[in-house]
């Protein structure tokens, strides 16, 4: 698919510092992007559904790293975590991340990546949304904080991994699980080759 990608396509830019993302799509396309993190301020909004908030944070981030290119296919995603109705969104610090974790313990909880790609040149764009549902174990107090001393909370959305320390809180998976790590390869794929194909 790299192939296909890199010789009907221009170049590829993913809109992210996520190094699980970075490493997601690498597998999708092979190494032919290029990343350009995005200054997009996220911000959750009151009345708005966690799939709309999503796919209009994913758009702002293309759309903000779009005006630093001519031409070019950006790739953008922006996840959050859903529990008991709540929208949780990366903990600004160890405090916010260790209620976080609290409130997730013993729970199901929705993992919500939106993605957009958008063609700088023909001035298109698409977006979707993907939920993987995640079963979490009962957190002890101790967990919590050895978790929090990590520090692999930091830039999370929910305050946990599943690709790192985390996985040892996931007890079933409900979906893709590239989803839950901030990046649907599956659904991008399909959006990719849309593009090509379009």
């Amino acid at each position: 698919m790299a192939k296909h990608i890199d010789g009907n396509m221009n170049k590829i830019i993913l809109a992210s510092a996520s190094p699980r993302r970075k490493q997601l799509l690498g597998q999708l396309i092979g190494d032919v992007f290029q990343v350009f993190s995005s200054s997009y301020s996220e911000e959750t909004s009151e009345g708005i559904s966690p799939e709309e908030l999503v796919i209009d944070h994913s758009i702002g981030k293309a759309r903000d790293v779009s005006r630093h290119f001519k031409e070019g296919v950006i790739i953008s995603a922006d996840t959050v975590i859903v529990c008991n109705d709540e929208i949780m969104g990366k903990p600004q610090n160890a405090s916010i991340a260790r209620e976080m974790l609290h409130k997730i313990s013993g729970k199901q909880i929705s993992v919500i990546t939106g993605v957009t790609v958008l063609d700088i040149r023909k001035n298109r764009e698409l977006s979707q949304c993907e939920t993987t549902r995640l079963r979490i174990r009962e957190l002890s107090d101790r967990e919590i904080e050895s978790y929090i001393r990590s520090g692999e909370y930091s830039g999370k959305a929910g305050a946990f991994a599943i690709q790192g320390k985390g996985a040892h809180f996931v007890v079933q998976i409900e979906g893709d699980i590239s989803n839950a790590m901030g990046l649907p390869v599956s659904i991008l794929q399909k959006m990719l080759a849309g593009f090509i194909n379009g």
